[in-house]
């Protein structure tokens, strides 16, 4: 049809036109959430109960907004496809304040603290990062739509937006959070009277870090609740979590340890091992073991990271043919990283706490990390045999991939998997070369090879029952593996 004279805008235009209010309403939008987030300033300077009441009365302002308002039109998200006529990213994150104010504000009255520092971290984190990685987001994604070039799926979130998975919004959050979270922090710790125990500021960095990153992994993750929820409260979990064990690594060994695990996180994101959750809490396993140990210990829990993904790829068409194949290319995310390495992350933790008990805890870290790899080249090498595998319970045939089956070159790839963490732990010094280091490797060996078919038996009952899943599964087996190799340990040294 003609364009009607004097109009002067085509259809391209009229879309870059609709996109760039779009942007610039979320920019408006976003700004006000970081204002909203600037009331943690007035944290030193009133009592905790002064704190909750006027958090309270933001929350309801928030909330009772009358809808012909400008500043109700402006808190509300209007997307190229879809507005919501409810503010609910500032209702969210004023709720968040008020719940943890309340919470801190309770626990005065019963011997633990909420410290207000952590609180203020944790908003920080939220409304300067989450708030300008968010900003990122639309920006990025306003020129994908200019281009009508829409390459990224809907995803589950309470506000019916698209969320662009990006690389550099989820760096742009763990970055910005770090840094606001330990200036506030720091501000707020200037102007108040000391906490329960002291608090050094290097201290405060290594929980920023701890909250930033935690922030940018709940933040990617896709789920039905707002991030204005799941980030500022997930971070100030997490903060709280870590500054009670009272334990911190200087600056220097902190930057280099999240620099050093984030590149090698990046490296597995580039290589199609690990999705961007999937980096992100390896980053954040990584800075943690680290931190409380050193990073040989890390080495070997990254062997396991590369041996898993690079055999995952292994006949990866022949696996997919057979619909048993890794899905989204054989890249994993966080539950699959925290369900193989949560019992490590304990381990690691108790490892300096605990000084009387470390060669045991050192074998409990091994045998779990031998566990998950022993447990993933079985399942991934083990299911391109080409007869028929048999369950562990009854030793009938079974379909390749059921769970709790089992073969020969399954457990040929357990055996290996468990020895090359063995192996690599004498290489990196973690097992002394000593007398001992042939019961060292022995000890990693067989514990990994138990837990490996630990996990095939959970496989053929528990979870065939529907009691656990296969995440559920991997941290139990791996937990037995590492308390087989810590009590083999005991028993022999």
């Amino acid at each position: 049809m003609p364009q009607p004279a004097g109009t002067g805008i085509s259809r391209g235009e009229s879309k870059v036109t609709s996109t760039h209010i779009d942007v610039e309403h979320e920019y408006k939008r976003q700004t006000i959430h970081i204002l909203i987030g600037m009331v943690v300033l007035a944290f030193p300077f009133l009592p905790l109960q002064y704190l909750v009441l006027l958090s309270l009365l933001l929350f309801l302002f928030v909330l009772l907004l009358p809808r012909s308002g400008r500043l109700f039109g402006i808190l509300t998200y209007h997307g190229s496809d879809v507005a919501i006529r409810i503010p609910m990213g500032a209702i969210c994150l004023s709720g968040s304040m008020l719940l943890m104010l309340l919470i801190a504000w309770i626990l005065t009255f019963t011997e633990y603290e909420f410290p207000v520092f952590i609180i203020g971290g944790a908003i920080a984190i939220t409304t300067f990062g989450d708030g300008i990685a968010t900003i990122l987001r639309v920006a990025n994604q306003a020129s994908y739509e200019v281009l009508g070039n829409i390459k990224y799926p809907e995803r589950g979130y309470s506000e019916g937006r698209t969320k662009p998975e990006s690389i550099k919004v989820s760096l742009t959050l763990l970055f910005t959070g770090t840094v606001f979270s330990f200036l506030i922090g720091c501000w707020i710790l200037h102007w108040t009277e000391p906490t329960s125990f002291p608090v050094s500021l290097q201290l405060v960095f290594f929980i920023s870090v701890i909250g930033a990153i935690t922030g940018a992994l709940l933040e990617c993750i896709s789920t039905r609740v707002h991030d204005n929820i799941t980030v500022p409260i997930g971070s100030a979990m997490a903060m709280w979590l870590f500054l009670s064990f009272g334990y911190s690594v200087s600056y220097l060994s902190m930057m280099l340890a999240l620099a050093f695990a984030l590149i090698l996180g990046y490296l597995a994101y580039r290589a199609g091992i690990a999705d961007i959750s999937g980096l992100l809490s390896a980053t954040l396993v990584g800075v943690l073991i680290i931190a409380f140990t050193d990073v040989w210990w890390f080495l070997l829990l990254l062997a396991f990271y590369l041996l898993g993904g690079g055999f995952t790829k292994y006949k990866y068409k022949y696996k997919q043919s057979l619909g048993i194949a890794q899905g989204q290319g054989g890249a994993r995310g966080y539950k699959n990283v925290f369900s193989n390495s949560i019992v490590a992350i304990a381990a690691s933790i108790c490892y300096p706490i605990f000084p009387e008990a470390a060669t045991m805890i050192l074998y409990v870290y091994l045998g779990s990390v031998a566990t998950a790899t022993g447990d993933t080249l079985a399942s991934e090498i083990g299911e391109t045999y080409e007869g028929s595998p048999r369950m562990i319970t009854t030793l009938k045939k079974v379909d390749p991939g059921v769970d709790g089956g089992v073969s020969s070159l399954g457990e040929a790839a357990a055996l290996f998997g468990s020895l090359a963490i063995a192996l690599l732990a004498l290489l990196f010094g973690v097992i002394g070369m000593d007398s001992a280091y042939i019961l060292g490797i022995s000890i990693v060996t067989v514990s990994g090879f138990l837990g490996t078919n630990i996990d095939s038996l959970l496989g053929a009952t528990l979870q065939q029952r529907g009691i656990l899943s296969n995440n559920g599964v991997n941290v139990v087996s791996t937990a037995i593996g590492g308390i087989v190799a810590g009590a083999i340990w005991v028993a022999l040294a």
